[in-house]
């Protein structure tokens, strides 16, 4: 997904889906897209703009990209729920690219969530949490 901090009417992100997003040339050449969405789209943990990671190389110059914080990334992925999701958190957290313990931390941090939501979240997580 690719989003910009300066899109209030979303064209920036509809131009991304026309020009590389699903079924687009770029996707059937290099079997891959981009989906692009607006910044309000995600559900995410109170303070995570200052954990943002910066990715950057000489590859990328003059440009760079913004990328969630890996922990905050699996809790927006986990508010939407869907399975697919869920199997992209499970993988993370075996593979110790996520902590556990973290993610309960942001979980705590999800200030607009419904309280049915946190508790499904918080169900979900305790299969990997210690007593």
């Amino acid at each position: 997904m690719v989003t910009f901090f300066d899109d209030p009417d979303d064209m920036k992100s509809d131009q991304v889906d026309g020009a590389v997003g699903e079924l687009s040339v770029f996707h059937e050449s290099h079997g891959y897209y981009a989906r692009g969405v607006s910044i309000t789209t995600a559900a995410l943990p109170r303070g995570w703009p200052a954990r943002l990671v910066v990715v950057e190389s000489a590859s990328t110059a003059p440009g760079r990209g913004h990328c969630l914080d890996p922990h905050d990334c699996v809790v927006s992925k986990l508010v939407a729920g869907r399975e697919k999701d869920h199997l992209f958190a499970e993988a993370l957290i075996r593979e110790r690219v996520i902590d556990p313990a973290i993610l309960s931390d942001r979980i705590a941090l999800l200030d607009s969530a419904h309280p049915m939501v946190l508790q499904r979240l918080g169900n979900w997580l305790s299969r990997f949490t210690r007593p």
